[in-house]
């Protein structure tokens, strides 16, 4: 349900997108930038555990770093560019952005955990239909990098699931707040890198997201 919701917000939104001028283009860019910070600034407020936080951005970034996420994802993303001839300018970025504004908050997560160990899915109702109007958003800003991301989301919620069918007593509220707010703090960083404030290499900063989950499990 949620992945056709945010290919069917996404086709209006690129639909959408065939008609504005570049001017209006430009300040709906800003729009995004500034509702993608303040989404990331909601999901930090409620932050607790900062020393594990603090310590699994860093220790996630490094790591990233390493492994160079960023510039495999780039790869790829211009594969699927020229495999399937699409011409637009921000896949990459459109993808990313949809993706961690997707898939990346306690909604995501608490509603797999509830579907997964028997409960209602109502949460993931709600949270499709947000996503619908998100991808409206998003993908007449950015392109069709925000339908693809449909197939992140059906992959990673299908796979958070299948996890909580088998182990749901493993996201305790704690590690489910220490996901939201090592999300937020990469959505507020998201934020910077669309309104051009300062580039910053979000997609190497992912790891952070495992780690933080396997610390605060640990401690």
């Amino acid at each position: 349900m949620n992945t056709v919701a945010i290919i069917a917000g996404g086709t209006i939104g690129l639909i959408l997108k065939k008609k504005m001028p570049e001017r209006v283009t430009i300040i709906y860019f800003q729009a995004v930038g500034l509702f993608t910070l303040a989404i990331g600034i909601s999901m930090v407020v409620k932050m607790e555990d900062i020393l594990i936080v603090v310590g699994s951005l860093a220790v996630g970034s490094l790591l990233g770093e390493w492994l160079n996420i960023e510039a495999g994802a780039e790869r790829m993303s211009n594969y699927l560019k020229q495999r399937f001839r699409i011409g637009s300018e921000k896949f990459s970025e459109g993808l990313v952005t949809a993706f961690l504004l997707f898939c990346i908050g306690s909604m995501t997560i608490v509603g797999t955990i509830q579907e997964g160990t028997g409960g209602s899915p109502d949460l993931l109702y709600t949270k499709s239909l947000m996503d619908f109007f998100s991808a409206m958003l998003l993908a007449s800003a950015f392109g069709f990098g925000v339908v693809v991301s449909a197939l992140l989301v059906f992959v990673f919620q299908g796979a958070l699931t299948l996890l909580a069918m088998y182990a749901g007593s493993f996201f305790t509220n704690e590690i489910i707040l220490g996901l939201t707010s090592v999300g937020g703090i990469l959505l507020i960083g998201l934020g910077f890198n669309i309104l051009e404030i300062k580039k910053i290499r979000i997609m190497n900063m992912l790891p952070a997201l495992v780690i933080v989950a396997l610390l605060l499990w640990w401690f």
